[in-house]
């Protein structure tokens, strides 16, 4: 039976011999490395992601919005569903278009009466109840579209979410006062 003192002064050897030797450390420090950058880059890939389809959001909707400013839908006796088809109509492939949700509330004649409610509850839940109401000729209106989008890199430490199930709502704005719509062009005074 060998006696422990070579077997410590082998390992101890071996253990120099491994410190000395600079074969394959750049792949060790990579596999150290490696996990902390690629969680770094994809959080950085998922954040821009996230503000680009925003951006694309807040576009849909105010092109969408036009069609209630200038009274179109309100002649035209669209319903919600009709609406939220039109809007899904100018979404390109980055939306899935079951997803989005169009919230239309007129507010009469007033900017001061116009109030917006948060659509997320106290658990980080959603809430999907939408109205449409396009107004009438002169009325405040706004129109705004919301959209569930997935998060991925959420469990790495770098959180963005704002609802339940990591997503985070994109939510897109327009407010304006409806044109003269109904009311006929009043010709011009004479002199």
């Amino acid at each position: 039976m060998p006696s422990p003192a070579p077997s410590r002064l082998s390992f101890g050897n071996t253990l120099r011999r491994f410190r000395r030797n600079r074969h394959g450390s750049a792949a060790v420090e990579f596999a150290l490395v490696a996990p902390v950058f690629f969680g770094l880059l994809f959080a950085i890939i998922e954040t821009a992601i996230v503000f680009f389809a925003g951006q694309v959001l807040e576009t849909v909707t105010q092109n969408s919005a036009r069609m209630i400013l200038t009274g179109q839908a309100q002649t035209g006796s669209f319903t919600a569903e009709q609406f939220k088809t039109y809007v899904c109509g100018q979404i390109p492939a980055l939306f899935d278009c079951d997803k989005i949700y169009v919230d239309v509330q007129s507010y009469g004649t007033s900017f001061s009466s116009v109030v917006i409610n948060s659509h997320i509850d106290a658990a980080g839940n959603f809430d999907t109840n939408m109205q449409y109401n396009p107004g009438n000729a002169g009325d405040i209106v706004v129109v705004r579209v919301f959209y569930q989008w997935p998060l991925f890199v959420t469990g790495l430490g770098y959180d963005i979410t704002n609802l339940a199930g990591s997503k985070r709502l994109l939510a897109a704005t327009a407010a304006f006062k409806n044109e003269p719509f109904g009311a006929p062009p009043s010709p011009p005074p004479t002199p």
